[in-house]
């Protein structure tokens, strides 16, 4: 049976911390970089509404369903963004990737690699698990291609999944990584941050 409880993951760029009320000030601003609840293919809270947001979050992580996080990147302690386990699927050992966002000035950067990694590592070598989802906005390119250069496997699509907060009909695209594939992404992620890292300097 898996189980879940709030823990601090990081690397000498990223850190992951349990999310909290205490964030919310940060996340306001974080989400001002790029107006990203205007993008369609995602869905970032206002400024205004991340108060309800992270207290639902907590919500979920008190039930066992989910665990969030603050993304921090080191360098300043600014936060950048959100991500989280999700639809945790305690019985067969299963949790999602998702509810991921990341502040404009930050996308195409070492954020997403960082964070990524550090949540597969986890959910593979301390948690256990059989199987790691995600998920995106049939639309979303940008997400897609970052899940595919992952090495993560497409599952198939949930046609007329959701409806988005602007009304219109999402369609939803199922990605996974099982336990047998980590040992080959953890190796591809761990080489591009190191190529990321040697040209940075």
């Amino acid at each position: 049976m898996l189980h879940i409880e709030p823990v601090t993951l990081a690397t000498d760029r990223l850190i992951l911390r349990p999310m909290s009320l205490d964030d919310v000030p940060a996340f306001a601003e974080a989400a001002k970089d790029g107006a990203l609840w205007e993008k369609k293919t995602t869905t970032v809270p206002r400024p205004e509404e991340f108060e309800p947001y992270v207290r639902k979050a907590l919500d979920l992580q008190a039930a066992g369903l989910a665990l969030p996080f603050t993304t921090v990147v080191r360098d300043g302690e600014r936060v950048v963004g959100s991500t989280r386990y999700m639809n945790v699927d305690a019985a067969n050992r299963r949790v999602e990737i998702g509810t991921t966002w990341i502040a404009r000035s930050w996308q195409r950067s070492f954020v997403n690699t960082h964070a990524k990694f550090l949540m597969l590592r986890h959910a593979f070598e301390a948690l256990g698990c059989n199987a790691v989802e995600l998920r995106t906005h049939r639309l979303n390119d940008q997400s897609r291609a970052a899940i595919e250069r992952l090495g993560a496997k497409l599952d198939g699509i949930l046609r007329r999944h959701m409806i988005m907060p602007d009304g219109h009909i999402r369609d939803t695209v199922v990605y996974s990584i099982v336990s047998e594939e980590w040992p080959e992404v953890k190796a591809r992620l761990e080489e591009r941050m190191a190529r990321a890292e040697a040209h940075a300097g």
